[in-house]
């Protein structure tokens, strides 16, 4: 897991761009017309920004954050991304794309459950 690390500002720039297009996502969709799809992707924008931000500050108690961290973040980016393509372009990014970033999404949470049990030794 230490060979992540380097990744670890990843994590931040994605988390901020998660919370900046949750913001815009949730604009758009106030703005009537068909936007079921847009508020779902600013939701899991919105959802694993801060999600991100805590991987990322919990990197020296766990083991697996940065790994936890970099699979919710492209599973965001596949399911939040297939939607925001749907309504824009009328046409996902590739087939079962959102479903494939909703199941990567929950492989990360349930890296951060079994991290728990792989916590780094305090000294």
């Amino acid at each position: 897991m230490e060979r992540l690390d380097n990744l670890r500002p990843l994590i931040l720039f994605l988390s901020g761009i998660f919370g900046a297009a949750g913001v815009a996502l949730a604009a758009a969709a106030s703005h009537g017309g068909e936007t079921r799809l847009l508020g779902s992707a600013s939701t899991m924008c919105l959802v694993h920004a801060p999600a991100l931000i805590a991987l990322y500050a919990a990197h020296r108690q766990l083991r697996m954050a940065t790994l936890a961290a970099l699979v919710i973040a492209i599973g965001t980016l596949l399911f939040a991304g297939d939607l925001v393509s749907r309504h824009f372009l009328g046409s996902g990014l590739f087939a079962m794309a959102a479903p494939t970033g909703g199941m990567t999404m929950m492989a990360g949470w349930l890296l951060v459950a079994i991290g728990a049990f792989f916590r780094r030794p305090q000294g």
